[in-house]
């Protein structure tokens, strides 16, 4: 609340700021309890858990940084979990200077208010910094690594009958929000996982999405659909 007083007119304004949380779900990331736990005891209305296997599109962070408002506070576990290096924190840094955002980072304990963590010196903010690099490639090295193994876990006789039906049915869902939210072909491409782009647009064609960007627009049609170009007989 704030109250502004100006030629004897008192006017009072008075607006809530959101609270959110961040957290990547990183392999053997122990700490994801606590996080979850602090970040709730603080007052996050909404915690965004990203799933590793999403570690390179992050598209739980780009729904996040979209939907920050401005004066609203940002929790994350870790600069170094959250994001992916020196010039994505320098490219989030201009982003919450705009917007005034407030920013906390629990386990580097930093808080741009400089409140929640007083024994935090400069010195600290520099480590930060120059440990990020090295932070984040050994998280997207141990991210890469359980991907691979899942995969191997994938190729090998499937032991129980409902889940991969239920991981296909979760892929699909995933294709669709992700392209109602207006992400790329691309970039739906690999967060789905699929062998080829061409498997995205047959997932959206089978739930009758219409394509409303790039060189596609409209349903799907089948071929037999398709208006095939009429070759006219040379005359002589």
């Amino acid at each position: 609340m704030r109250q502004i007083s100006d030629v004897g007119i008192s006017l009072t304004y008075n607006w809530t700021m959101a609270k959110i949380g961040y957290i990547m779900v990183a392999p053997h990331y122990e700490y994801l309890e606590a996080d979850r736990k602090w970040m709730q005891d603080y007052g996050c209305v909404n915690i965004f858990e990203e799933d590793e296997a999403y570690e390179k599109t992050r598209p739980q962070w780009k729904q996040l940084m979209t939907s920050l408002e401005r004066g609203d506070e940002l929790v994350v576990a870790k600069f170094s979990n959250a994001l992916r290096g020196s010039r994505e924190l320098a490219m989030f840094l201009e982003v919450c200077r705009i917007k005034v955002i407030r920013v906390i980072s629990i386990h580097d304990r930093i808080d741009s208010k400089d409140e929640l963590f007083p024994d935090t010196k400069s010195s600290d903010v520099l480590e930060m910094f120059g440990s990020l690099p090295e932070e984040v490639l050994v998280l997207r090295k141990a991210a890469a690594h359980m991907v691979r193994l899942k995969q191997k876990r994938i190729t090998a006789p499937p032991v129980l009958i409902s889940t991969p039906a239920t991981k296909r049915l979760q892929r699909e869902q995933t294709v669709i929000n992700m392209y109602a939210a207006g992400y790329s072909i691309e970039d739906i491409w690999h967060a789905s996982g699929f062998k080829s782009r061409s498997s995205v647009f047959r997932i959206l064609n089978k739930h009758g999405i219409p394509l409303n960007r790039g060189k596609h627009v409209g349903p799907i049609k089948k071929w037999s659909e398709r208006k095939t170009p009429i070759i006219k007989d040379d005359k002589e």
